[in-house]
């Protein structure tokens, strides 16, 4: 059984956060690495965010997720198979077939085989959901100004810069 009690008292904390992450982690001993600390802070922050863009995007029924699928899917406008998408995700998940499903379901794509194989099933984005991500637009540029429009430019590029250094040396 799920602590409930716990995850609201973390949803809680999660605003506002504390000077720095030993003391927004209650930790009482200080990180074995630099390297370490610059990890945490890069995984917090992406959870932080993460849980911030969820909310954000429950009201229209949506995950970050199928949201970033629906982007891919309108940049796309011929279809995707399912491997194509999976492989595009910002977020990878273990299984695109039914996050596909689920927004099927939903009437927010659409899936067809097509030619001579009969394995290869596109995926495309439905009217209804090329309706939904487009008003979804606004409403997510706001969240990223909202997250890091306080950067200003020069240092939201420096970001940029380091965090692709970073996946570039793995």
């Amino acid at each position: 059984m799920f602590d409930n009690e716990c995850l609201n008292t973390y949803i809680r904390d999660v605003k506002p956060p504390a000077k720095d992450l030993l003391a927004e982690l209650r930790m009482t001993k200080p990180f074995r690495s630099l390297e370490e600390e610059a990890l945490l802070n890069i995984v917090r922050t992406a959870a932080v965010f993460m849980h911030d863009a969820a909310e954000s995007l429950k009201p229209f029924g949506l995950t970050p997720t199928q949201y970033n699928v629906l982007r891919i899917l309108r940049g796309s406008p011929d279809g995707l198979c399912r491997n194509e998408v999976g492989q595009r995700l910002v977020t990878r998940v273990p299984d695109v077939t039914r996050l596909l499903d689920r927004m099927e379901r939903d009437g927010l794509v659409q899936r067809q085989r097509t030619g001579q194989d009969r394995r290869y099933v596109s995926t495309q984005i439905t009217e209804k959901g090329l309706k939904l991500v487009d008003k979804l637009d606004r409403e997510m540029t706001a969240i990223h100004t909202r997250q890091l429009g306080h950067l200003g430019e020069k240092k939201a590029r420096e970001l940029i810069k380091l965090l692709s250094e970073a996946r570039a040396a793995l």
